[in-house]
């Protein structure tokens, strides 16, 4: 637990804070060949921010084959997660986090190391959570506002946070948006599994276990280099509604195997009330057997999603309590039980 002190009253940025608490935030930066960047990062990471006793920067080179690693070391940080080859940024993400946990910190915050991010905002990101107002924040990039961006991409950037919206019971306008600080409350409840990326998967989880998620507007800098998160737009629609189904069965099933069901249901009937209307009114089924088999089938499909519904709603239940377990484990593990 955080070591406690005299409470102090703060001010930044317009935010009394009172804490009787010494927090410690760290800066994880997931990296991949971002020698040419890294410098503007690291440079600009705010030294002393209201409330935070001590700031700490972990480093997670996902495979570069460039000095990434030695501009981190020349820069003084001393906190390095490496990986031999390239492992995905939510692999990242997830060892980031476990060694932050480890060091200590009461927040986290995840920044990228392109400098997309204007680092001076974590002093404005971390706020909401020291005043207690938040677990998790979320930077809204404002992507309507981004020059560089597609009208497709703003528009797939729309449409994605609506439906990330829809699985975690939320409202937030940038659901993609990498630049976030956790709670260590919050890292102690989620759970990381998909690979290409964490941002929708823990927005989903978050919203479902109920934890306080609220956003702040920013304004990104200019673009250094494309993405490499993807190779094109269409792979990241395609992992981007992966994650995002996934996320949706996992905590929702009914609204993915009760609504195809329900749909089945209703197609499968049709063609067998068809039959039925033309044996029994009109006394004709000459020709007309194939609404019958079709209807059948149909409605064999919509009774087999009943079933995924009842089987992934139990799995549901029983991810539960492997979750609250795991909890458990965690709290243990980074020393957290009250």
């Amino acid at each position: 637990m955080p070591q406690t002190q005299k409470p102090v009253e703060v001010e930044g940025n317009g935010i009394m804070v009172k804490t009787g608490e010494i927090m410690k935030l760290v800066v994880q930066i997931p990296c991949l060949n971002e020698e040419e960047t890294l410098p503007l990062v690291l440079g600009s990471i705010p030294k002393k921010i209201p409330g935070i006793e001590s700031i700490e920067i972990v480093i997670i080179d996902d495979g570069s084959t460039d000095d990434t690693v030695k501009i981190a070391q020349a820069h003084g940080v001393t906190h390095i997660v490496r990986h031999a080859r390239n492992r995905g940024l939510g692999r990242s993400f997830h060892d980031g986090i476990e060694h932050a946990l480890e060091l200590g910190a009461d927040i986290i915050v995840n920044t990228d190391g392109d400098n997309q991010y204007p680092q001076r905002r974590i002093t404005d990101l971390v706020q909401p959570i020291i005043a207690g107002h938040a677990d998790i924040v979320i930077a809204d990039r404002q992507t309507q506002n981004i020059a560089h961006f597609s009208p497709f991409k703003k528009f797939l950037q729309r449409f994605g946070s609506k439906i990330v919206n829809l699985a975690a019971g939320t409202d937030l306008p940038d659901a993609a948006s990498g630049f976030r600080a956790y709670s260590k409350e919050a890292l102690l409840q989620l759970n990381t599994i998909t690979r290409f990326s964490y941002c929708m998967e823990t927005i989903i989880q978050a919203g479902n276990k109920k934890l306080a998620i609220v956003s702040i507007p920013i304004e990104t800098n200019a673009p250094t280099r494309p993405s490499r998160l993807f190779t094109s737009m269409r792979e990241h629609v395609y992992k981007s509604a992966a994650a995002i189904i996934r996320g949706f069965i996992m905590y929702k099933p009914y609204l993915i195997f009760g609504w195809l069901g329900g749909i089945l249901f209703v197609v499968g009937a049709i063609p067998i009330a068809r039959y039925f209307y033309l044996a029994t009114v009109e006394n004709n089924t000459r020709g007309h057997l194939q609404s019958l088999i079709i209807g059948s089938i149909v409605l064999i499909a919509a009774f087999l999603c009943l079933v995924l519904d009842i089987i992934a709603d139990l799995i549901r239940i029983n991810r539960i309590l492997i979750e609250a377990n795991l909890e458990h484990t965690k709290r243990m593990r980074f020393k957290q039980l009250d």
